[in-house]
């Protein structure tokens, strides 16, 4: 088609939007500052970087994190194929090898006909079409053009956890082992007794935490889900035991028992040689992570192969500015998608991204729009975003299952009822689909 879209940021959203209109047979500019510039957190040049964690969470449907995938499949996704070429072992997870998955998405991207990709700061909104996803990190100047045409903005900070090699840690110690023995014994678990455990709280509480350098100009606020550790740890003695290090579920396999506390590594690439450490998300200084970490059991002699760090993360106040398509309501050839949208991870922000796609090709092609319903995740997660309700007390949203409608009936078993959530969501997906004619062109 003669429109060409322009796509901001090759990060996961733009990778999923530029592939979705492509694919729907129209013309995109994809814009990408990397490898000329990079984010203070960002590393490796290929289009859709892993920052934090490798794992996109839960892989069963009965579960918000798979529910969600499955979603994103049935509209054509590009990540989560390309997740399952590259996944590692790990449980009831889908984490994956994250230089193997970049370089995957890279190379559909840069060999699809219709999408240019063009290297270089972007320092001005692009006329015509354009879906803006330069992700939590956006550049100053893109930043400026994005506050005067959304308001004022919003930052918080986000962090990363340290990943040490296999061949470093110390056997005798740690053991594989799944929680409750779910699924595979993908998870090095170091165990902690009660003595090992408060001299590891002591020592992480104490320690010196890096400067924020450009960050302190706003207040300190993170997701709960990536506090870096020593803030979790500061909230109170045993707050770890019940987050990261909770030890239930976990049998120490020298011992027989419950350990006092466990922290737990997950595999970092598919070889095995690196694990990351599971909710050790940190902003310790390199040196301090190095002396406080080796503490836990079988890290005495740890090799780290990146330290933890923490960066900006910036979102827009959607409720006011966005409809649920992601589009914004003051221009509707502008659309938002990823994580500066307000959603919470990294298949929440390819899902946008997958989402403002096809409402940008539909709407070009003059076509129905696909209103996704509310009781979809992706649905659920689009209203949540565009719910003007929301404003003023707007906090980036990952999917759940709360965010759902209730399905009308008492169910007690978790499971059981999480399962009637995701076939209904399945379901009503896949009719409202069929309804508008929409086929999956990826």
């Amino acid at each position: 088609m003669s429109v060409t879209v322009s796509v901001i940021g090759a990060g996961l959203a733009g990778c999923e939007a530029a592939w979705k209109l492509a694919q729907e047979g129209i013309n995109v500019k994809l814009y990408e500052m990397k490898p000329e510039k990079y984010t203070p957190a960002h590393h490796y040049s290929g289009f859709a970087e892993l920052v934090c964690s490798n794992s996109l969470k839960a892989a069963r449907l009965e579960s918000a994190a798979g529910l969600l995938k499955a979603e994103m499949e049935m509209l054509g996704s590009l990540t989560v194929p390309c997740a399952k070429e590259n996944a590692v072992e790990a449980g009831g997870a889908l984490a994956v090898d994250r230089e193997r998955f970049s370089d995957s998405i890279t190379e559909k991207i840069k060999n699809h006909p219709l999408i240019e990709v063009i290297g270089g700061e972007v320092t001005e909104i692009p006329e015509g079409i354009v879906i803006i996803a330069t992700g939590p990190l956006t550049s100053g100047a893109m930043a400026e053009k994005i506050a005067k045409l959304c308001g004022e903005g919003l930052s918080f900070y986000d962090a990363a956890a340290p990943i040490v090699t296999y061949e470093s840690l110390d056997k005798e110690k740690v053991f594989f082992a799944s929680r409750y023995d779910r699924g595979e014994a993908d998870y090095i678990n170091c165990p902690m007794d009660k003595e090992e455990y408060l001299a590891f709280y002591n020592a992480l509480i104490s320690a010196e935490r890096a400067e924020l350098k450009d960050f302190e100009t706003h207040p300190f606020s993170v997701y709960e889900g990536c506090m870096p550790i020593e803030v979790l740890a500061s909230r109170g003695i045993d707050t770890m035991r019940f987050g990261p290090m909770k030890p239930v579920g976990i049998t120490d396999k020298r011992t027989g028992k419950r350990p006092y506390a466990v922290v737990q590594l997950r595999k970092e690439n598919r070889e095995g040689t690196m694990f990351n450490l599971v909710g050790f998300q940190t902003n310790l200084k390199f040196g301090e992570q190095k002396r406080v970490f080796s503490m836990i059991p079988g890290l005495e002699n740890a090799e780290f192969m990146r330290f933890g760090v923490m960066h900006r993360n910036t979102f827009i106040n959607s409720p006011e500015l966005l409809n649920a398509d992601f589009s914004m309501r003051s221009n509707p050839d502008i659309y938002f998608a990823g994580q500066i949208t307000g959603v919470e991870g990294y298949m929440e922000s390819a899902a946008s991204g997958i989402i403002a796609g096809i409402a940008a090709a539909r709407k070009i092609k003059g076509l129905e729009p696909l209103v996704l319903p509310i009781d979809t995740m992706t649905g659920a997660l689009s209203a949540y975003i565009s719910d003007p309700y929301n404003s003023g007390k707007f906090q980036p949203m990952g999917a759940n299952m709360g965010i759902l409608p209730d399905i009308g009936k008492r169910i007690k078993d978790k499971k059981e009822k999480y399962g009637v959530y995701a076939h209904r969501a399945v379901q009503s997906l896949r009719q409202e689909m069929e309804r508008i004619g929409y086929e999956n062109n990826c």
